[in-house]
């Protein structure tokens, strides 16, 4: 696979890559950091204490169960643990200590139900911790909880979580690594270790029943653990996830549920490496795409090579070397001082070049070398994924110059604008609709022109089609203005009539005899992330008036709200940190660029050839880059999200609709009795609701609504037609067949204060509202999630309902 030669390694994620030995042969020194970044490592794994320290706890617990078995009354208090002395560690601050990640200890067990094993565990990590914070280092590594203890399964992850808790307190600046394996499968589970904690709980405090089996897989049982662990930390930034992959990967809703949480370590045992047809280790192609894909993580995670053999050369003192150079001491060179005996001679000789002593790290950095290149979405987004952005208000404020030209870069939008406007040039001539102006020409007016990328499409649209028009570019923002008649007057050579108006008060074109004209073809680009949200709605229908009463075109006709439950515990740790400074955060719907991300609900496509999350082997990179897909193809990894309508908009609006708001306007008998949220209930009729259910399979946890949109710009009029349309969709199930590669739009996010955890097999509605008070708009909305049990349906968990009415979009 080679990579896109245009493209430079900036553009490229780096590979961070560490050497872990799970039983290292060697203590970590200074020298031995400085050998292994010779051969091209990055960093190291480091345990904070030692073997000596281990056979001192065994002894303490050893001691203690003796006298606990002599003692008459079995009540004796619990064994401490000295402070660690020099002989129970190497470690002591120094510059190195940064290039160090450190290992807590993988024997102790924090999740025991055996009292006397989690006091001692404790102990043992908190003496750990504290000294890892004194000497300097930067992140820890923790063995993830033990889940199985006989019969007992999961028992003591609050226990774990608590001390995690306890360890986030204790080093403030350190950040802790959580070492889990993708799935829960307890038959993997290690019991060889003699001195691990975990082999003297006593049986009192374990069931073992009497059938020995194989235990079954839990896929997201270790998913559960870390869930746990973090909520019990409260999302605390500092806390993240080691994933262990296993030889064989889970099922892609496994996959893709890692991908969401905040992955900090990716390790690769010797096990996941297979031997290729030149006897080469490598990854299975599974591997290297799931990789690939978690490289594109915003916050890159390291690479572990796990028990891939020891440091090369640490055995032989001729190649180690003593500083991080790349150079050999100046005592490891020998100059012959006499003529070479026959034996000196032949030892002399060349020998076979040698086997490359860091395989497995040589197959990283040409993996670093050969990524799949970023897709134009992937380019235009970096340092955009998953971070939340307020929603522009167009109305209350004007944009400054950059925000018009960062919408400018869309490949896609302005051209299917074109054609757009192309198609019902061609389809107003074809029908021989007459049209609005005196002289023939027909009236075609982009209302919120902005910078004028519309204008300059609709002049290309009418000369492709040979349909002269009468342009005019309706812009409030007086700075716009400004650089709209220069266009005019460089560019468009005088073709267009510039207004300087709210679209929603402008009278229309103008005539030489104080009158004012209708338009016929209205183009505007209002939409927002979830398509009314930046009050499109409003907008136009205060400027329908102007509009060809009879043979007026809308461009777009119509734009439908979608929405769909996913898991984004980064997107809901950034919500929480923000909060402490606005309190209108946890209630404000965010534009994002939604990319670690689960969704919950998700179903087989329609058509099986059209829009599912396709392979990042496969063409459609970029639909697998907004889906989640992380694996070669399979039945799972072809699920699709599934996304629903919210609601829809179509325009012109009916006349009869803007009349009886007109006479709500102002508030006479006539009008009714108001609005239900406030105002006279002039734009009630823009309020929309929605209450929409969704299957989910496996359990997770939702931590917000994401929200996209359609829309049709213009759908084909007469015999010819057959059923054409120009659309836009920011809907990653229909983005590649409507409008591949778009970018105006990130997709909007409805955050829920408090997660809501989602069984297995269950089903989660969401209720949406479109609120009005005639003075603003805003969003409400809540989740609700049931379980069947016995033929009936539970309600197990509901949230509030949230308001971002402070937050409103002013009128």
């Amino acid at each position: 696979m080679d990579t896109d030669s245009s493209l430079s390694m900036d553009d490229m994620p780096m590979f961070f890559v560490g050497h872990h030995e799970s039983k290292r042969s060697h203590p970590v020194t200074e020298q031995l950091l400085h050998h292994a970044q010779d051969l091209n490592y990055d960093m190291l794994t480091a345990p904070i204490t030692n073997a000596h320290f281990q056979a001192r706890v065994l002894t303490a617990l050893s001691t203690y169960f003796t006298d606990l078995q002599s003692s008459p009354t079995k009540d004796l208090p619990l064994p401490l643990i000295t402070p660690l002395s020099p002989a129970d560690t190497l470690h002591a601050p120094n510059d190195s200590i940064s290039q160090l990640l450190a290992l807590t200890s993988p024997w102790i067990d924090l999740a025991s139900p055996d009292p006397v094993i989690a006091h001692i565990s404790r102990q043992v990590f908190t003496l750990e911790i504290a000294y890892a914070a004194f000497c300097g280092f930067g992140n820890v590594i923790v063995q993830g909880p033990k889940l199985h203890h006989g019969d007992l399964h999961g028992q003591g992850v609050a226990q774990y979580a608590r001390a995690i808790q306890e360890a986030l307190a204790i080093g403030q600046y350190i950040n802790i690594q959580i070492m889990l394996p993708m799935t829960d499968d307890p038959n993997d589970e290690s019991h060889d270790d003699v001195g691990n904690l975990s082999r003297f709980v006593r049986d009192e405090y374990v069931a073992t029943s009497a059938q020995k089996g194989k235990s079954e897989v839990d896929t997201f049982g270790t998913w559960d653990a870390w869930n746990v662990v973090r909520t019990v930390c409260k999302y605390n930034q500092r806390v993240s996830v080691a994933l262990t992959f296993p030889p064989n990967l889970p099922p892609a809703p496994v996959q893709r549920r890692w991908f969401s949480e905040p992955l900090r370590l990716l390790s690769f045992p010797a096990t996941t490496f297979v031997k290729n047809k030149k006897g080469y280790w490598v990854l299975p192609i599974a591997h290297q795409m799931l990789l690939f894909r978690y490289m594109r993580l915003r916050t890159v995670p390291w690479i572990l090579l796990t028990d891939v053999g020891p440091i090369p050369g640490v055995d032989d003192p001729d190649m180690i070397m003593t500083t991080g150079t790349g150079f050999l001491p100046q005592d490891a060179v020998t100059i012959p001082t006499h003529e070479p005996t026959p034996a000196e001679a032949a030892k002399a000789q060349p020998q076979k070049k040698p086997t490359d002593p860091t395989p497995h790290l040589s197959y990283m950095r040409h993996l670093q070398r050969n990524q799949p290149p970023k897709t134009q979405i992937e380019r235009f987004g970096s340092g955009y994924q998953d971070y939340l952005q307020a929603p522009l208000q167009p109305l209350t404020d004007n944009l400054e110059s950059i925000t018009y030209e960062v919408f400018e870069k869309d490949p896609v939008k302005y051209e299917w604008y074109e054609r757009a406007i192309e198609a019902a040039l061609k389809d107003w001539a074809a029908l021989k609709k007459p049209p609005s102006s005196p002289d023939g020409a027909v009236v075609v007016a982009v209302v919120g022109a902005g910078r004028g990328p519309l204008v300059t499409r609709a002049l290309r649209a009418s000369k492709n089609s040979g349909v002269r028009i009468q342009a005019w570019a309706v812009e409030k923002n007086p700075n716009a203005y400004v650089l709209l008649q220069r266009h005019n007057r460089d560019s468009w050579d005088g073709a267009v009539t510039v207004v300087k108006s709210d679209m929603r008060y402008w009278r229309g074109p103008h005539r030489g005899d104080g009158t004012h004209g209708h338009v016929d073809i209205i183009v505007s680009e209002l939409l927002g992330s979830f398509a009314d949200n930046e009050l499109s709605p409003e907008c136009l229908d205060g400027v329908q008036h102007v509009l060809n009463p009879t043979h007026g075109i809308s461009i777009p006709q119509s734009y439908t709200a979608h929405l769909t439950p996913a898991s984004a515990p980064k997107l809901h740790a950034d919500v929480t940190t923000r909060s402490f400074t606005d309190s209108t955060a946890p209630e404000t719907p965010h534009v994002v660029m939604l990319h670690a991300i689960d969704y919950l609900s998700t179903i087989l496509p329609t058509n099986s050839n059209q829009n599912h999350p396709a392979s990042p082997t496969g063409g459609s990179y970029a639909a697998a880059v907004r889906t989640g897909a992380t694996s070669v193809p399979s039945d799972s990894s072809m699920l699709s999200p599934h996304i629903q309508q919210a609601w829809e908009f179509v325009h012109p609006v009916q006349p009869s609709i803007l009349a009886q708001s007109q006479l709500r306007r102002g508030g006479s008998a006539a009008g009714g009795v108001g609005g239900a949220t406030g105002g006279d209930g002039a734009n009630e009729h823009n309020s929309r609701s929605s209450r929409t259910a969704f299957k989910c399979k496996n359990r997770g946890v939702c931590h917000g609504i994401a929200g996209y949109f359609e829309s049709v710009l213009y759908a084909r009029e007469g015999k010819d037609a057959n059923g054409e349309k120009v659309e836009l969709s920011t809907n990653p199930v229909t983005m590649d067949a409507k409008s591949r590669d778009m970018i105006s739009w990130f997709p909007i996010w409805f955050p829920l204060k408090n997660p809501m955890y989602i069984p297995d097999d269950s089903e989660i509605f969401i209720s949406m509202w479109r609120q009005t008070d005639d003075r603003k708009v805003w969003y409400e909305w809540m989740v609700e999630s049931f379980v069947e049990v016995g033929g009936r349906k539970l309600r197990v968990a509901v949230t509030e309902v949230h308001t971002s009415r402070k937050a409103g979009c002013l009128m």
